[in-house]
Protein backbone atom coordinates (compact mmCIF):
# COMPACT_ATOMS: atom_id res chain seq x y z
CA UNK A 1 0.00 0.00 0.00
CA UNK A 2 1.19 3.24 -1.22
CA UNK A 3 0.16 5.84 0.73
CA UNK A 4 0.97 9.73 -0.46
CA UNK A 5 1.27 12.94 2.16
CA UNK A 6 2.51 16.51 1.89
CA UNK A 7 4.66 15.46 4.51
CA UNK A 8 6.49 12.76 6.68
CA UNK A 9 6.87 12.91 10.45
CA UNK A 10 6.07 11.22 14.02
CA UNK A 11 2.51 11.69 14.31
CA UNK A 12 1.47 10.37 10.66
CA UNK A 13 4.09 7.35 11.51
CA UNK A 14 2.85 6.61 14.68
CA UNK A 15 -1.21 6.80 13.67
CA UNK A 16 -0.50 4.60 10.33
CA UNK A 17 1.67 2.02 12.13
CA UNK A 18 -1.42 1.37 14.75
CA UNK A 19 -3.37 0.93 11.79
CA UNK A 20 -1.59 -1.30 8.99
CA UNK A 21 1.55 -2.81 11.12
CA UNK A 22 -0.71 -3.47 14.26
CA UNK A 23 -2.83 -5.97 12.10
CA UNK A 24 0.59 -7.18 9.80
CA UNK A 25 -0.14 -5.29 7.31
CA UNK A 26 2.57 -3.12 4.83
CA UNK A 27 2.48 0.49 3.80
CA UNK A 28 4.58 3.00 1.89
CA UNK A 29 4.99 6.91 2.66
CA UNK A 30 5.47 9.30 -0.38
CA UNK A 31 5.75 13.05 -1.17
CA UNK A 32 6.16 12.54 -4.65
CA UNK A 33 3.11 13.38 -6.86
CA UNK A 34 4.70 11.56 -10.30
CA UNK A 35 5.83 8.82 -7.71
CA UNK A 36 2.17 8.31 -6.71
CA UNK A 37 0.40 8.92 -10.53
CA UNK A 38 2.47 6.65 -11.97
CA UNK A 39 1.89 3.89 -8.96
CA UNK A 40 0.10 0.73 -10.54
CA UNK A 41 -0.92 -1.27 -7.26
CA UNK A 42 -3.34 -0.36 -4.18
CA UNK A 43 -2.63 3.22 -3.08
CA UNK A 44 -4.67 6.10 -0.65
CA UNK A 45 -4.36 9.85 -0.76
CA UNK A 46 -3.72 11.42 2.68
CA UNK A 47 -3.82 15.03 1.70
CA UNK A 48 -5.45 18.46 0.79
CA UNK A 49 -4.12 17.84 -2.98
CA UNK A 50 -6.47 16.45 -5.63
CA UNK A 51 -5.30 13.45 -6.83
CA UNK A 52 -8.40 11.55 -8.63
CA UNK A 53 -7.27 8.43 -9.44
CA UNK A 54 -7.32 7.01 -5.78
CA UNK A 55 -9.52 6.97 -2.79
CA UNK A 56 -8.78 9.88 -0.13
CA UNK A 57 -9.25 11.60 2.98
CA UNK A 58 -9.07 15.05 3.84
CA UNK A 59 -6.53 14.99 7.04
CA UNK A 60 -7.05 17.06 9.39
CA UNK A 61 -4.29 19.72 10.81
CA UNK A 62 -3.57 17.52 14.02
CA UNK A 63 -1.22 15.09 12.64
CA UNK A 64 1.13 17.91 10.75
CA UNK A 65 1.25 20.35 13.90
CA UNK A 66 4.00 19.98 16.71
CA UNK A 67 1.79 21.70 19.44
CA UNK A 68 -1.23 20.71 21.88
CA UNK A 69 -4.49 22.50 20.93
CA UNK A 70 -8.15 22.73 21.72
CA UNK A 71 -10.49 21.50 19.00
CA UNK A 72 -14.38 21.42 18.85
CA UNK A 73 -15.93 18.17 18.81
CA UNK A 74 -18.79 17.11 17.31
CA UNK A 75 -20.18 13.23 16.31
CA UNK A 76 -19.44 12.70 12.56
CA UNK A 77 -19.64 9.71 10.29
CA UNK A 78 -17.84 8.43 8.00
CA UNK A 79 -17.83 5.08 5.93
CA UNK A 80 -21.32 4.41 8.09
CA UNK A 81 -19.25 4.23 11.13
CA UNK A 82 -19.73 7.14 14.10
CA UNK A 83 -16.23 9.37 14.66
CA UNK A 84 -15.79 12.55 15.91
CA UNK A 85 -15.06 15.65 13.72
CA UNK A 86 -11.78 17.68 14.75
CA UNK A 87 -12.79 21.54 14.04
CA UNK A 88 -15.26 20.48 11.89
CA UNK A 89 -13.09 18.05 10.23
CA UNK A 90 -14.19 14.27 9.97
CA UNK A 91 -10.52 12.68 10.16
CA UNK A 92 -11.17 9.03 11.14
CA UNK A 93 -6.78 8.46 11.54
CA UNK A 94 -6.75 12.17 13.57
CA UNK A 95 -9.18 10.55 15.50
CA UNK A 96 -6.97 7.46 16.30
CA UNK A 97 -4.10 9.30 17.02
CA UNK A 98 -6.01 11.79 19.67
CA UNK A 99 -7.94 8.58 21.62
CA UNK A 100 -4.66 6.60 21.27
CA UNK A 101 -2.47 9.37 22.57
CA UNK A 102 -5.26 10.44 25.29
CA UNK A 103 -4.73 14.10 23.75
CA UNK A 104 -7.35 15.04 25.74
CA UNK A 105 -5.70 14.52 29.28
CA UNK A 106 -3.01 17.17 28.41
CA UNK A 107 -5.79 19.87 28.44
CA UNK A 108 -8.18 18.38 30.72
CA UNK A 109 -10.01 20.24 32.91
CA UNK A 110 -12.35 17.44 34.76
CA UNK A 111 -10.07 15.99 37.08
CA UNK A 112 -11.22 14.63 40.82
CA UNK A 113 -9.87 15.37 44.27
CA UNK A 114 -6.87 13.15 43.23
CA UNK A 115 -6.03 14.98 40.31
CA UNK A 116 -7.32 12.05 38.00
CA UNK A 117 -9.04 12.49 34.47
CA UNK A 118 -12.80 11.61 35.02
CA UNK A 119 -13.67 9.05 32.33
CA UNK A 120 -16.98 10.26 32.68
CA UNK A 121 -16.24 13.50 31.05
CA UNK A 122 -13.95 11.89 28.52
CA UNK A 123 -14.84 12.22 24.71
CA UNK A 124 -15.33 8.27 24.61
CA UNK A 125 -17.55 8.47 27.49
CA UNK A 126 -19.68 11.48 25.79
CA UNK A 127 -20.65 9.23 22.96
CA UNK A 128 -20.95 6.30 24.81
CA UNK A 129 -18.03 4.55 23.16
CA UNK A 130 -16.30 3.89 26.41
CA UNK A 131 -16.65 0.12 26.03
CA UNK A 132 -15.65 -0.15 22.55
CA UNK A 133 -12.47 -0.38 21.21
CA UNK A 134 -12.80 2.30 18.80
CA UNK A 135 -9.11 2.30 17.84
CA UNK A 136 -9.29 -0.82 16.09
CA UNK A 137 -13.10 -0.27 14.88
CA UNK A 138 -11.83 2.44 13.25
CA UNK A 139 -8.61 1.19 12.12
CA UNK A 140 -11.21 -1.76 10.37
CA UNK A 141 -13.54 0.41 9.01
CA UNK A 142 -10.78 2.68 6.89
CA UNK A 143 -9.05 -0.66 5.94
CA UNK A 144 -12.40 -1.55 4.48
CA UNK A 145 -13.00 1.09 3.03
CA UNK A 146 -9.45 1.48 1.03
CA UNK A 147 -10.28 -2.12 0.53
CA UNK A 148 -13.16 -1.25 -1.35
CA UNK A 149 -11.80 1.52 -3.88
CA UNK A 150 -8.66 -0.88 -4.70
CA UNK A 151 -6.88 -3.99 -5.52
CA UNK A 152 -6.19 -3.52 -1.57
CA UNK A 153 -7.77 -6.62 0.34
CA UNK A 154 -8.35 -6.45 4.03
CA UNK A 155 -9.54 -9.31 5.64
CA UNK A 156 -11.20 -9.60 9.46
CA UNK A 157 -9.55 -12.13 11.47
CA UNK A 158 -11.07 -13.94 14.63
CA UNK A 159 -9.74 -13.41 17.93
CA UNK A 160 -8.90 -15.25 20.89
CA UNK A 161 -7.78 -12.68 23.20
CA UNK A 162 -5.03 -13.99 26.00
CA UNK A 163 -6.82 -13.61 29.51
CA UNK A 164 -4.57 -11.84 31.94
CA UNK A 165 -5.52 -11.55 35.64
CA UNK A 166 -3.33 -9.07 37.55
CA UNK A 167 -3.68 -7.55 41.24
CA UNK A 168 -2.42 -4.73 43.05
CA UNK A 169 -0.79 -5.25 45.93
CA UNK A 170 -1.66 -2.11 48.23
CA UNK A 171 -1.97 -3.43 51.95
CA UNK A 172 -0.17 -7.03 51.93
CA UNK A 173 -2.18 -8.03 55.30
CA UNK A 174 -5.23 -6.41 57.47
CA UNK A 175 -4.03 -6.81 60.50
CA UNK A 176 -0.60 -9.37 60.56
CA UNK A 177 3.02 -7.61 60.63
CA UNK A 178 2.23 -4.10 60.67
CA UNK A 179 4.45 -3.18 64.30
CA UNK A 180 3.03 -2.99 68.05
CA UNK A 181 1.82 0.93 67.25
CA UNK A 182 0.15 0.75 64.49
CA UNK A 183 -2.11 -2.33 65.68
CA UNK A 184 -2.02 -0.28 69.10
CA UNK A 185 -3.57 2.98 66.69
CA UNK A 186 -5.69 0.52 65.03
CA UNK A 187 -6.92 -1.18 67.98
CA UNK A 188 -8.04 2.14 69.44
CA UNK A 189 -9.64 3.78 65.90
CA UNK A 190 -11.93 0.15 66.58
CA UNK A 191 -12.91 1.09 69.86
CA UNK A 192 -13.74 4.66 69.37
CA UNK A 193 -15.74 3.67 66.45
CA UNK A 194 -17.24 1.12 68.29
CA UNK A 195 -16.61 -1.50 65.90
CA UNK A 196 -16.91 -4.54 68.08
CA UNK A 197 -16.53 -7.24 65.34
CA UNK A 198 -13.60 -5.57 63.64
CA UNK A 199 -12.17 -5.04 67.37
CA UNK A 200 -12.55 -9.10 67.77
CA UNK A 201 -11.11 -10.22 64.11
CA UNK A 202 -8.07 -8.19 65.10
CA UNK A 203 -7.47 -9.74 68.35
CA UNK A 204 -7.96 -13.19 66.62
CA UNK A 205 -6.11 -12.38 63.82
CA UNK A 206 -3.25 -11.28 65.85
CA UNK A 207 -3.55 -14.42 68.25
CA UNK A 208 -3.34 -17.01 65.48
CA UNK A 209 -7.01 -18.23 65.58
CA UNK A 210 -8.19 -16.69 62.28
CA UNK A 211 -6.93 -16.52 58.61
CA UNK A 212 -6.21 -12.59 57.91
CA UNK A 213 -8.88 -11.66 55.42
CA UNK A 214 -6.40 -9.91 53.05
CA UNK A 215 -4.42 -13.42 53.18
CA UNK A 216 -5.85 -14.55 49.61
CA UNK A 217 -1.92 -15.67 48.37
CA UNK A 218 -3.28 -19.01 47.69
CA UNK A 219 -6.14 -18.17 45.65
CA UNK A 220 -3.19 -16.23 43.26
CA UNK A 221 -1.10 -19.18 43.06
CA UNK A 222 -3.96 -21.09 42.27
CA UNK A 223 -5.00 -18.78 39.48
CA UNK A 224 -1.18 -19.03 38.31
CA UNK A 225 -1.45 -23.17 38.44
CA UNK A 226 -4.36 -22.46 35.93
CA UNK A 227 -2.00 -21.91 33.03
CA UNK A 228 -2.73 -17.75 33.45
CA UNK A 229 -0.05 -15.14 33.06
CA UNK A 230 -0.35 -13.67 36.18
CA UNK A 231 0.80 -10.33 37.35
CA UNK A 232 1.27 -8.18 40.65
CA UNK A 233 2.46 -4.40 41.66
CA UNK A 234 3.65 -4.20 44.81
CA UNK A 235 3.37 -1.25 46.96
CA UNK A 236 6.42 -0.41 48.85
CA UNK A 237 6.29 3.42 49.61
CA UNK A 238 6.74 5.25 52.85
CA UNK A 239 3.79 4.98 54.96
CA UNK A 240 1.00 8.04 55.00
CA UNK A 241 -2.77 8.59 53.83
CA UNK A 242 -2.84 6.78 50.78
CA UNK A 243 0.00 4.49 51.36
CA UNK A 244 -0.77 2.26 53.80
CA UNK A 245 1.56 -1.30 53.44
CA UNK A 246 4.02 -3.13 55.54
CA UNK A 247 6.94 -1.72 56.04
CA UNK A 248 9.49 -2.82 53.41
CA UNK A 249 11.84 -3.68 55.89
CA UNK A 250 9.46 -6.41 57.17
CA UNK A 251 11.31 -9.68 57.33
CA UNK A 252 7.75 -11.70 56.68
CA UNK A 253 6.67 -9.06 54.19
CA UNK A 254 9.91 -9.27 52.09
CA UNK A 255 9.30 -13.25 52.34
CA UNK A 256 5.45 -13.29 51.02
CA UNK A 257 7.05 -10.58 48.14
CA UNK A 258 10.05 -13.76 47.06
CA UNK A 259 7.54 -16.24 47.62
CA UNK A 260 5.02 -14.76 45.20
CA UNK A 261 8.12 -13.95 42.47
CA UNK A 262 8.41 -17.44 42.02
CA UNK A 263 4.93 -17.50 40.47
CA UNK A 264 4.19 -14.38 39.46
CA UNK A 265 5.60 -11.29 37.33
CA UNK A 266 6.22 -8.90 39.89
CA UNK A 267 6.16 -4.92 39.59
CA UNK A 268 6.17 -1.88 40.97
CA UNK A 269 2.51 -0.20 42.19
CA UNK A 270 4.18 3.78 42.81
CA UNK A 271 3.17 5.25 45.96
CA UNK A 272 0.66 7.82 45.58
CA UNK A 273 3.03 10.53 46.10
CA UNK A 274 5.39 9.31 43.76
CA UNK A 275 3.79 11.67 41.50
CA UNK A 276 4.69 14.56 43.18
CA UNK A 277 8.54 13.67 43.68
CA UNK A 278 10.32 11.95 41.72
CA UNK A 279 12.42 10.83 44.25
CA UNK A 280 10.46 8.32 45.69
CA UNK A 281 9.55 5.66 42.79
CA UNK A 282 12.99 5.75 42.50
CA UNK A 283 13.57 4.67 45.72
CA UNK A 284 10.52 2.12 46.04
CA UNK A 285 11.77 0.21 42.67
CA UNK A 286 15.37 -0.12 44.49
CA UNK A 287 13.65 -1.92 47.44
CA UNK A 288 11.48 -3.85 45.47
CA UNK A 289 14.79 -4.39 43.16
CA UNK A 290 16.47 -5.23 46.83
CA UNK A 291 13.76 -8.01 47.74
CA UNK A 292 13.59 -9.91 44.65
CA UNK A 293 16.85 -9.44 43.16
CA UNK A 294 15.66 -8.50 39.75
CA UNK A 295 15.20 -5.47 37.69
CA UNK A 296 11.86 -4.08 37.32
CA UNK A 297 10.68 -3.21 34.52
CA UNK A 298 7.04 -2.78 34.66
CA UNK A 299 4.37 -0.57 36.59
CA UNK A 300 0.99 0.03 37.33
CA UNK A 301 -0.05 3.22 39.33
CA UNK A 302 -1.38 3.25 42.78
CA UNK A 303 -4.83 4.97 42.58
CA UNK A 304 -4.43 5.12 39.02
CA UNK A 305 -2.69 8.29 39.53
CA UNK A 306 -2.03 8.46 35.84
CA UNK A 307 -0.81 11.78 35.17
CA UNK A 308 -0.46 12.91 31.43
CA UNK A 309 2.69 13.25 30.45
CA UNK A 310 4.47 13.51 33.62
CA UNK A 311 4.21 9.85 35.22
CA UNK A 312 4.71 8.38 32.09
CA UNK A 313 8.16 10.89 31.72
CA UNK A 314 9.03 9.71 35.35
CA UNK A 315 8.61 5.69 34.64
CA UNK A 316 10.94 6.43 31.41
CA UNK A 317 13.26 7.78 33.66
CA UNK A 318 13.48 4.99 35.92
CA UNK A 319 13.94 2.25 33.20
CA UNK A 320 10.43 0.97 33.11
CA UNK A 321 9.56 -0.94 30.28
CA UNK A 322 5.69 -2.00 30.50
CA UNK A 323 2.93 0.22 32.27
CA UNK A 324 -0.38 -1.62 33.10
CA UNK A 325 -1.99 1.79 34.28
CA UNK A 326 -4.21 2.73 30.90
CA UNK A 327 -7.93 2.64 32.43
CA UNK A 328 -10.24 4.35 34.58
CA UNK A 329 -11.29 4.01 38.46
CA UNK A 330 -14.60 5.68 37.58
CA UNK A 331 -16.09 3.73 34.94
CA UNK A 332 -14.69 0.72 32.86
CA UNK A 333 -13.91 0.07 29.22
CA UNK A 334 -11.43 0.99 26.89
CA UNK A 335 -9.11 4.47 28.14
CA UNK A 336 -7.36 4.66 25.18
CA UNK A 337 -9.80 2.81 22.50
CA UNK A 338 -7.85 -0.80 22.19
CA UNK A 339 -7.33 -3.54 24.65
CA UNK A 340 -3.99 -4.12 22.19
CA UNK A 341 -0.56 -3.08 24.01
CA UNK A 342 1.25 -0.14 22.21
CA UNK A 343 4.27 2.58 22.62
CA UNK A 344 3.10 5.36 24.28
CA UNK A 345 3.43 8.95 22.14
CA UNK A 346 4.71 11.83 24.34
CA UNK A 347 2.64 14.60 23.01
CA UNK A 348 4.81 17.33 24.60
CA UNK A 349 7.95 16.02 22.51
CA UNK A 350 5.75 14.53 19.57
CA UNK A 351 7.61 11.23 19.67
CA UNK A 352 6.45 7.68 20.01
CA UNK A 353 8.64 6.26 23.18
CA UNK A 354 10.39 3.16 24.40
CA UNK A 355 7.40 2.85 27.46
CA UNK A 356 4.88 -0.24 26.13
CA UNK A 357 1.27 0.41 27.70
CA UNK A 358 -0.92 -2.57 28.01
CA UNK A 359 -4.26 -1.18 28.76
CA UNK A 360 -6.89 -2.91 31.28
CA UNK A 361 -10.45 -3.33 30.46
CA UNK A 362 -12.22 -2.98 33.89
CA UNK A 363 -11.05 -2.64 38.11
CA UNK A 364 -13.19 -4.79 41.10
CA UNK A 365 -13.53 -1.59 42.50
CA UNK A 366 -15.75 0.52 39.35
CA UNK A 367 -17.59 -2.43 39.39
CA UNK A 368 -18.55 -3.05 42.84
CA UNK A 369 -17.90 0.81 44.38
CA UNK A 370 -18.07 3.15 41.52
CA UNK A 371 -21.04 2.17 39.06
CA UNK A 372 -22.26 0.42 42.38
CA UNK A 373 -23.05 -3.15 39.99
CA UNK A 374 -24.52 -6.43 40.89
CA UNK A 375 -22.40 -9.73 40.65
CA UNK A 376 -24.94 -10.50 37.95
CA UNK A 377 -24.50 -7.09 36.07
CA UNK A 378 -21.11 -6.88 36.67
CA UNK A 379 -20.71 -10.06 35.11
CA UNK A 380 -22.95 -8.94 31.92
CA UNK A 381 -20.31 -5.63 31.67
CA UNK A 382 -17.41 -8.12 31.65
CA UNK A 383 -19.26 -10.23 29.03
CA UNK A 384 -19.23 -7.03 26.50
CA UNK A 385 -15.95 -6.06 27.27
CA UNK A 386 -14.55 -9.58 26.59
CA UNK A 387 -16.73 -9.88 22.93
CA UNK A 388 -15.28 -6.36 22.20
CA UNK A 389 -11.81 -7.83 22.63
CA UNK A 390 -12.58 -11.15 20.64
CA UNK A 391 -13.97 -9.17 18.07
CA UNK A 392 -11.02 -6.55 17.46
CA UNK A 393 -8.04 -8.41 19.11
CA UNK A 394 -5.88 -7.39 22.18
CA UNK A 395 -5.34 -8.70 25.48
CA UNK A 396 -8.08 -9.26 28.07
CA UNK A 397 -6.30 -7.81 31.09
CA UNK A 398 -7.81 -6.63 34.52
CA UNK A 399 -7.74 -5.36 37.81
CA UNK A 400 -8.12 -6.94 41.37
CA UNK A 401 -6.38 -6.67 44.12
CA UNK A 402 -5.69 -8.93 47.02
CA UNK A 403 -8.36 -8.11 49.28
CA UNK A 404 -10.98 -8.07 46.93
CA UNK A 405 -10.90 -11.67 46.19
CA UNK A 406 -11.50 -12.74 49.78
CA UNK A 407 -15.57 -12.32 49.82
CA UNK A 408 -15.11 -10.12 52.91
CA UNK A 409 -16.89 -7.23 54.02
CA UNK A 410 -18.64 -5.36 51.15
CA UNK A 411 -16.85 -8.08 48.63
CA UNK A 412 -18.70 -10.33 49.72
CA UNK A 413 -19.89 -12.97 46.38
CA UNK A 414 -17.47 -11.12 44.25
CA UNK A 415 -14.88 -13.78 44.01
CA UNK A 416 -17.57 -15.27 41.93
CA UNK A 417 -17.23 -12.52 39.11
CA UNK A 418 -13.27 -12.93 39.59
CA UNK A 419 -14.12 -16.49 38.59
CA UNK A 420 -16.39 -15.82 35.26
CA UNK A 421 -13.49 -13.39 33.70
CA UNK A 422 -10.99 -16.52 34.30
CA UNK A 423 -13.36 -18.57 32.31
CA UNK A 424 -14.61 -16.51 29.78
CA UNK A 425 -12.51 -18.71 27.40
CA UNK A 426 -14.53 -21.87 28.49
CA UNK A 427 -17.99 -20.00 28.53
CA UNK A 428 -17.59 -19.65 25.08
CA UNK A 429 -19.77 -15.81 25.70
CA UNK A 430 -21.17 -14.75 22.52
Amino acid sequence: MLIFVEKVNERLTYAFDFIFKERDLNYMFTSDESEFEEYSEAKFNYSNKNLGNAPSIVPSSMLFENNIKNYSIDLSVFNKEEYFSLNGICDPIACIFYILTRYEEYQSKFKDKHGRHLGKKSILYRFGWHEKAVCDRWSENILFFISSQTSFRFEKKKYSPQIIPTFDIDKAYAYKHKGIIRNILGYLKDLYSNDTGRTKERRMVLSGSKKDPFDNYDKIFDIQSRGFDVKLFWMLGNYGKYDKNISHKNRRHRRLIRKMDTIASIGIHPSYRSNSNEFNIHNEIERLQGIIKKHVRSSRQHYLMLLLPQTYQQLLEQEIQDDYSMGYADIIGFRAGTARSFHWFDLTKNKKTALRIHPFCYMDGSLNEYLQLSTNEAEERIAQLYLETQNYGGQFIFLWHNDTISDYGHWAGWSKVLEFSLRLHELQVS
